[in-house]
């Protein structure tokens, strides 16, 4: 008898490869959460199930909303890890300042992720960003305007762009929705 992976068979991979993008150990991650190495070694070995709490303690020290942890959905075992279907998309982040974003990627456990994103109409990145990273973004739709360090684009439909660790600030002044894909390097969701 055949029995398919747990519907949380990547989310171990997914808070070790988040932990270690954040250059955290183990035993730093596990004194953050005043649990033992060995408890989130088999978490993140899918060999132990954290609860809820668990959960959302290891969302706040990894600094991703709790989605990103959630969001596993059951996949038939022959796609899980190479196939993300359009309604299976992990939702990330909060919503807020207008921006709606999906993992295109299967999980987090590669060098880079693939993120859906949609900015509303009339949004904006209310603070500069910086990260340890390496981003590249394809507007599929809409326009969207970017601070990128000193410099300010208008990038529409085709238009590709990149940073590297530089601040960085968007909006969507327009009356439409902007879509872009970003690939991001690396995974830091």
């Amino acid at each position: 008898m055949r029995h398919d992976p747990p519907i949380a068979a990547t989310l171990g991979a997914d808070i070790r490869a988040l932990r270690k993008s954040r250059t955290l150990t183990l035993a730093d991650m596990a004194e953050t959460l005043n649990r033992s190495v060995g408890w989130l070694s088999q978490v993140e070995r899918d060999m132990s199930e954290p609860s809820i709490s668990d959960l959302r303690q290891i969302a706040a020290a990894l600094d991703v909303p709790m989605s990103m942890l959630f969001g596993h959905s059951a996949a038939p075992a022959i796609e899980q890890g190479y196939v993300v279907r359009a309604g299976a998309r992990r939702p990330m982040g909060s919503g807020e300042e207008g921006l709606f974003e999906e993992l295109l990627s299967p999980d987090l456990t590669d060098d880079f992720e693939m993120v859906h994103s949609t900015f509303q109409p009339n949004s904006r990145m209310q603070t500069p960003a910086q990260r340890p990273t390496q981003e590249v973004g394809y507007i599929i739709s809409g326009q969207l305007d970017l601070t990128i360090g000193e410099r300010k684009f208008t990038v529409g439909p085709g238009d590709s762009f990149r940073f590297r660790g530089e601040p960085y600030q968007w909006a969507n002044p327009y009356d439409e929705p902007t879509v872009a894909i970003w690939v991001i390097a690396p995974p830091v969701y």
